[in-house]
C-alpha cells in the first residue's frame, strides 16, 4: 500500500504574504467614507479608500489637488513659482533681459 502525500497551497518561493499598512492614530480614528469601519490611514481615509482616491476612482470625494498656473485663463499644471513651464520660461527670459538693462545702466553711469 502506498502512502498518499498531499501538498498544501502556499505562497510561491521568494514571495511573502502582504498585509495592509499599519493604521495611523493608534487605530482610534476611522475612515470617513460612509459605512467603512476600517482604521484611518491618510487624509481621513483607510488604506483601501486612500488607494482608490489616488487613482481617481473614489466618487463623492474632491479630486486630487493639483496646482495650476497663476496666470489668468491658464489651466496648465504649475511647475515652478506657481507658473506653468511656458509662463515660467517667459518670466525668466524677461527677468534676464531686465537684469542686463540694469547692468548696462550701472556701467554707463559716471562715477561720482
Amino acid at each position: 500500500m502506498a502512502e498518499k502525500t498531499t501538498q498544501t497551497k502556499s505562497a510561491k518561493p521568494g514571495k511573502t504574504a502582504r498585509s495592509a499598512p499599519a493604521a495611523k492614530g493608534a487605530g482610534k480614528k476611522a475612515c470617513t467614507v460612509a459605512g467603512c469601519k476600517r482604521a484611518y490611514r491618510a487624509k481621513g481615509l483607510c488604506f483601501f479608500h486612500y488607494k482608490k482616491w489616488r487613482r481617481g476612482e473614489l466618487e463623492g470625494r474632491p479630486t486630487r489637488w493639483i496646482a495650476t498656473c497663476s496666470k489668468a485663463e491658464c489651466k496648465k499644471k504649475a511647475i515652478q513659482h506657481g507658473l506653468c513651464q511656458e509662463h515660467f520660461d517667459a518670466w525668466k527670459k524677461s527677468r534676464k533681459k531686465n537684469q542686463a538693462k540694469a547692468a548696462a545702466v550701472v556701467e554707463a553711469a559716471p562715477a561720482a
